[in-house]
């Protein structure tokens, strides 16, 4: 089988070698793994889905893998969730493979049993032990229950080949219902599902095995493997070894890896996780079986796949965000043109969020994801001429997409480089994935041929002759108005993020927003410092060990922080706690960060004043138990304010303009909404 790419030229080999599976040959080593877009349960969802999946086999991935379909009611990860147990449901799915093998590609359909983490009252479970990330207790299955579910899995999978796919991946890891058979912390059974470990492991044997028998020997089975489980009385590397092999002994085509159960409390898949932090898992059981394996987890580039599969660590490389930011990611790498790959930020902003909201997922980088048919790049009817002032991620994504479109552009901006508010963000440790993306933006503007007009502020006068005028000028820093705040000791965010100011010891950061926190992040580290660069200082911070010293993969003495580079105190108005608004997937995080490195977190104070000492404060409405809180310096993150001097002046004069990101609404730095609109933006003119 041959590439239709030039081999020869070909920077990336590895990733584009074949991979044969004996009855079928992948055309390439890269697996676009599964995530749930909400469109599985929409209205008119398949048709969208299955656009969505055919631009991403248009792009080249090697297979992919859909987002998870339960094999009956009991199974939904949430009530009316996408379920694949009748011939309707197949039928309905011959849209998606037909679209997908129309474009070259192959797709597997993943089945999903959520288990204990069903979010509906009707889930079950080995036993019944509520998860602590969900409000219902579980059923405790019945024997006659256990075999009713390994039939509902082989009908499923049945199915699935009925629907046209090419094969499909048995979710066993991320604590949904198979790994809580695995584990002694949820399988407290007396009967032959639990007890010793050959017991335990029976459920995913049972079903992989039976699921070959019904589906012969032409047909794919991935097992998604719980190589680190990252929770109390996980797997010992003995038990997952030991299912490893019993589950390529049962017809296993491929194995699969999966880290960490959703309720660990150690990041998995963040930015401040560090790139393929856990390919040497992978690597580990790579020596123990014959069967391709698949590693996963913080792989968004070329460089770091061919790595990897160059020093033979994985077969195959699986990604599922990356895809999400750009769906050409296969070609792109295999014409030697990464630099134009969009960037996955691994922020979770517009995919997990949306999906934990009941929203359909998105991608903050890409806000076409999933939204394919509603926003497709198509020729202008009538090239215009359009303005757009302001750099950052509103007025850079219009750009983008209204020079695709094939408008003429011009960016002006009073800095002498792009990125705007990005280029804050990409100093905080932890975030050097906004490198990549102020990159990208650069890459994309050169390539689109945006006049850019850098280093020079834009006034009325400089828009005659446009057809639009967009005004994309961000944000300024909210003016709190507290006594004192014009002191030597305090400083704007901007400035520390910058770098123009050194700050002493002891530090105050006041506003607990996102920019509070990320302000705390940078000052807890010393300067250059992060352990996002450096995979053994993560581990060690976060706690993360080798499973053959430490059941689970949780180190033996728990997390281990380095010590902070300096005090911290972060302080808020409201009266509730730290962080409540951040993201529900990333959110906890940043808090337990700045637990680990002792920062002092104060809420429902009334500013009083600042003085050389430090912050004055007071508490409650009748500004109770006055206290100083001692600090070198004091950094204001209290919020921002949209920066629209301009299109104001451009009203008076009457001309109209369009206003986008947070020129429009500050609320937070809200980089997600500002890209969305400057596409939806460019698409509408």
């Amino acid at each position: 089988m041959h590439n239709k790419f030039n081999s020869k030229f070909m920077k990336y080999k590895h990733i584009f070698e074949p991979l044969d599976l004996g009855f079928t040959i992948l055309k390439n080593r890269i697996l676009m793994g599964s995530m749930h877009t909400g469109l599985e349960e929409a209205k008119n969802g398949i048709d969208k889905i299955a656009t969505y999946y055919a631009e991403r086999a248009k792009g080249g991935v090697g297979l992919i893998i859909t987002g998870g379909i339960s094999p009956n009611i009991q199974g939904w990860t949430g009530p009316f969730a996408a379920r694949m147990s009748t011939k309707k449901h197949a039928k309905h799915h011959q849209k998606i493979t037909k679209a997908v093998h129309k474009e070259g590609g192959k797709i597997c359909m993943q089945i999903l049993h959520s288990g204990r983490y069903g979010y509906h009252p009707f889930n079950v479970a080995p036993s019944n032990i509520k998860s602590p990330i969900t409000p219902f207790k579980p059923f405790k299955l019945s024997q006659s229950g256990i075999k009713r579910t390994i039939r509902d899995f082989v009908n499923c999978a049945q199915l699935s080949k009925l629907a046209g796919y090419d094969g499909i991946e048995i979710m066993g890891s991320e604590g949904y219902l198979i790994n809580q058979f695995i584990v002694k912390k949820t399988n407290k059974r007396a009967d032959n599902y639990g007890g010793d470990y050959a017991n335990r492991m029976r459920l995913p044997i049972e079903l992989v095995k039976q699921t070959r028998e019904a589906l012969g020997n032409d047909f794919i089975i991935i097992y998604r493997l719980s190589m680190l489980d990252l929770v109390e009385q996980g797997s010992s590397w003995e038990e997952v070894v030991q299912l490893g092999k019993e589950i390529e002994k049962a017809g296993a085509t491929i194995i699969n890896t999966g880290i960490g159960w959703h309720e660990s409390r150690i990041p998995t898949i963040a930015t401040s996780v560090p790139r393929a932090a856990f390919t040497w898992v992978t690597k580990k059981m790579k020596k123990e079986l014959s069967i391709p394996l698949i590693t996963s987890n913080r792989i968004n580039m070329p460089e770091t796949a061919e790595k990897i599969l160059s020093e033979g660590d994985a077969d195959m490389i699986s990604m599922a965000r990356p895809f999400l930011a750009d769906p050409e990611w296969v070609n792109k790498a295999a014409t030697n043109k990464s630099d134009e790959i969009n960037t996955c930020i691994g922020c979770n902003q517009a995919c997990l969020y949306h999906v934990f909201q009941q929203k359909v997922a998105s991608c903050l980088v890409n806000p076409r994801a999933c939204f394919e048919k509603e926003l497709a790049i198509k020729p202008a009817e009538k090239p215009k001429k359009i303005a757009i002032v302001g750099a950052g991620p509103a007025g850079l994504s219009c750009a983008m997409t209204a020079a695709q479109c094939g408008h003429h552009v011009t960016i002006f901006d009073k800095s002498d480089r792009i990125g705007g508010q990005l280029n804050l963000a990409k100093q905080v440790p932890g975030k050097e994935e906004f490198w990549g993306l102020v990159d990208w933006f650069e890459t994309m503007m050169t390539l689109l041929k945006v006049n850019m007009r850098l280093g020079y502020e834009a006034g009325a006068a400089d828009f005659e002759g446009f057809d639009e005028v967009i005004i994309a000028t961000g944000v300024s820093p909210r003016d709190p108005a507290i006594p004192g705040q014009t002191g030597r000791n305090v400083h704007s965010y901007i400035d520390v993020l910058s770098g123009r100011v050194k700050i002493g010891d002891k530090a105050i950061v006041i506003g607990a927003g996102g920019i509070g926190f990320d302000v705390s992040e940078y000052l807890l580290h010393p300067a250059g410092d992060s352990l996002t660069e450096s995979l053994p200082d993560w581990m060690r911070e976060w706690g993360v060990g080798d499973p053959e010293e430490t059941r689970g993969g949780l180190a033996a003495d728990g997390p281990q922080p380095q010590a902070p580079a300096r005090a911290v105190t972060l302080v808020q108005r409201k009266a509730e706690k730290h962080g409540k608004r951040l993201g529900k997937t990333t959110g906890w995080i940043h808090r337990s960060a700045l637990h680990m490195k002792g920062v002092e977190m104060i809420g429902g104070v009334n500013y009083e004043e600042i003085t050389e000492q430090g912050l004055r404060v007071s508490f409650g409405a009748a500004r109770e138990t006055p206290q100083m809180i001692e600090a070198d310096d004091i950094i204001l993150c209290a919020g921002q304010e949209p920066e629209r001097s301009l299109a104001d002046i451009l009203i008076q004069h009457g001309r109209a303009a369009h206003v986008i990101g947070g020129a429009d609404v500050a609320a937070e730095l809200d980089a997600k909404r500002a890209i969305d609109q400057g596409v939806r933006l460019a698409l509408s003119l």
